[in-house]
């Protein structure tokens, strides 16, 4: 079984790739973070002639969720529960569902903005309620797996130059011990260092030639409990797929399971 997650900053734009994307690596189930369109407007029946189920949480412009199966979609569950509200309005950042034999969520953690900002504290209290959220499955004997853009670097390594984020969001105490505490439910990163690269990037900006100069921060992770963490057989960041024309400026990042 092959899971993925990748944050394709917006479907609309990415649709051809990830139609390609999918049909080339036989993915079974993809997570897919900053759809930047409406469930209405997702392309669910493009998916379906590739015979993918979907499953969506958006709402418009910004940010927005989604799983996509072959598989099944079972026990979809749309949002955070407990999560809270940013200016007065529940954000689509998370979705949960059953594939086959695993659980799993398909989240985009809010980025913080500024360390002085509200969006700063709100996005430490939407981790709070993601591992309340999660604690019980995470725990339990079936595979679960929580994947995404989780907007945190979880060590210096995971940044191009350290020295560049003092200060700034992604790499605060703060943040690392918020993604620690979502790990001490029972979850791992499932995806170890150093892969083929000895710095597994998944994210580098559009600015400044931030891919060809691999300035680069690895925020898209998969956190798997026990019995995932066990049928995992190989997992890799696609850096081909940052590549070329038209490119997200996030990778996915690809486990196989044997389950």
């Amino acid at each position: 079984m092959r899971i993925a997650t990748w944050n394709v900053n917006s479907i609309t734009a990415r649709l051809p790739r990830l139609l390609a994307w999918l049909e080339n690596t036989g993915t079974d189930v993809l997570c897919i973070q900053e759809t930047k369109t409406t469930a209405e407007a997702f392309p669910a029946d493009e998916l379906r002639e590739l015979g993918y189920e979907s499953a969506v949480n958006a709402t418009g412009r910004w940010n927005g969720v989604a799983l996509v199966s072959k598989v099944g979609l079972d026990d979809v569950v749309k949002g955070l529960p407990g999560g809270p509200d940013y200016d007065g309005a529940e954000e689509p950042r998370a979705i949960s569902a059953t594939c086959g034999p695993v659980r799993v969520w398909s989240v985009y953690v809010p980025n913080g903005r500024e360390v002085e900002h509200a969006h700063y504290a709100y996005k430490l209290q939407w981790f709070e309620a993601l591992k309340a959220a999660i604690a019980k499955d995470a725990a339990g004997p079936r595979p679960f797996a929580v994947l995404g853009d989780f907007n945190v670097a979880p060590t210096d390594d995971d940044v191009w130059d350290p020295a560049l984020f003092e200060g700034a969001t992604h790499v605060t105490p703060a943040e690392r011990a918020a993604l620690a505490a979502l790990r001490e439910t029972g979850l791992t990163d499932v995806v170890p260092r150093p892969l083929k690269y000895a710095h597994p990037f998944t994210f580098w900006d559009y600015r400044e030639l931030g891919f060809p100069k691999n300035k680069g921060m690895r925020i898209d992770l998969v956190y798997g409990n026990e019995p995932f963490a066990k049928a995992v057989t190989d997992s890799y960041v696609d850096r081909e797929e940052r590549k070329g024309k038209g490119a997200s400026d996030h990778a996915p990042v690809v486990v196989d399971l044997e389950v």
